[in-house]
């Protein structure tokens, strides 16, 4: 198979219209995520909350967080450790969960939380009794009646319903059933998912890296582990080489020679054009981080800077906070990483007001 020859700008530009965030808005929220395949799951709201700014960005002003709250009560979405997806893809996700902790050789790590799952039946069926009889419950309100503790060297230690409840909503037995204020509800996954059939495992599992990589255009053929969603696609698509970047990529052949009809916007830090901060740095040659856990006065760009998206290039930070009871989308600065043109400024500055007004607060920029 022939291996394309991309130059970086073409690799951006195939990153970008794979992301929705080109000049064609998709028709709705459903429509949004069957092309994304996920929105994550984050309360941080010192703007919005992630999964609607990721919503805002490519849907627009008409987008309301309601559609979400709605969608994850009727079924149309679920919460499947902490990525928002279509409800029917739960059927890809029912053979992995009838094998956890996995088929052939398992790695050790995940055959130690079977095997404390297993050393803890009784407090497992405990969970599974409270929730059958008295759910839609948070985590606070389940029994903690582990025989063996769980041990970490991380803030998980002794979290033992906290763990127990992650272990059996991969196990497909316990599902996300809503909230309660931050708190996550949880219930009998059969309660909860669309009774639809499981899609065999190799065939599911393809099926997803097909649609990760039409959700993100141009993905290394291989990365990191992640705990959740991978970062790479294995052999889907077609091979590509990225001018002045090493190692082997794969590509939706979709995108190829499309032109890119650019805009400005603004993201989520958590957005998959940047969440993969390797893949950022390589094809779009941008420097940021989340800088929420940082002290203060070490940070460079803000709280929850919001990274500005213009044309294929990531070209800078908005400092901004909502102040929801004083009504106020407050600016403290846009960091310009290139020096903005006075088309650029004025396609930033009507996507900042568009905020304010989506946010339904006043705008307060600064002096």
């Amino acid at each position: 198979m022939r291996v394309h020859q991309l130059s970086r700008t073409e690799a951006r530009r195939i990153a970008v219209r794979a992301q929705l965030l080109d000049g064609n808005r998709p028709d709705d929220l459903l429509d949004l995520l069957r092309r994304l395949t996920l929105l994550q799951s984050d309360a941080t709201d010192a703007v919005a909350p992630s999964a609607d700014l990721v919503a805002w960005s490519r849907l627009g002003s008409g987008y309301r967080p309601a559609e979400l709250t709605e969608g994850l009560r009727d079924g149309t979405f679920i919460e499947l450790r902490g990525m928002i997806r279509p409800g029917e893809d739960i059927a890809l996700y029912r053979a992995e969960m009838a094998q956890w902790p996995g088929s052939g050789e398992v790695p050790g790590w995940r055959q130690a939380q079977d095997d404390w799952v297993k050393v803890n039946d009784d407090f497992r069926q405990d969970v599974l009794d409270r929730l059958d009889h008295e759910g839609p419950l948070t985590s606070r309100e389940l029994p903690d009646t582990c025989l063996v503790p769980w041990t970490s060297s991380g803030w998980n230690n002794h979290r033992n319903v906290s763990m127990m409840i992650e272990f059996l909503e991969q196990r497909g037995e316990v599902a996300v059933a809503g909230r309660r204020g931050r708190d996550r509800l949880w219930d009998l996954a059969s309660r909860v998912y669309p009774d639809n059939a499981a899609v065999p495992l190799a065939e599911a599992l393809r099926i997803r890296s097909e649609r990760r990589l039409r959700s993100l255009g141009i993905v290394r053929a291989r990365a990191a582990e992640t705990q959740v969603e991978p970062l790479d696609v294995g052999e889907v698509g077609e091979p590509a080489v990225i001018e002045g970047i090493r190692g082997r990529w794969r590509v939706d052949p979709e995108f190829l020679g499309q032109p890119l009809r650019g805009r400005a916007a603004l993201l989520s830090p958590l957005d998959r054009l940047v969440f993969d901060r390797k893949r950022m740095v390589e094809l779009f040659e941008f420097d940021y981080q989340l800088e929420m856990y940082k002290p203060a006065a070490k940070r460079r760009w803000g709280y929850y800077a919001l990274p500005i998206l213009y044309g294929d290039r990531l070209v800078g930070k908005l400092d901004a906070t909502a102040h929801r009871n004083a009504g106020v989308l407050r600016v403290d600065a846009i960091h310009q990483d290139v020096p903005f043109s006075k088309t650029m400024a004025a396609a930033v500055r009507r996507e900042i007001t568009e905020l304010a007004r989506w946010l339904r607060l006043d705008l307060a920029l600064p002096s």
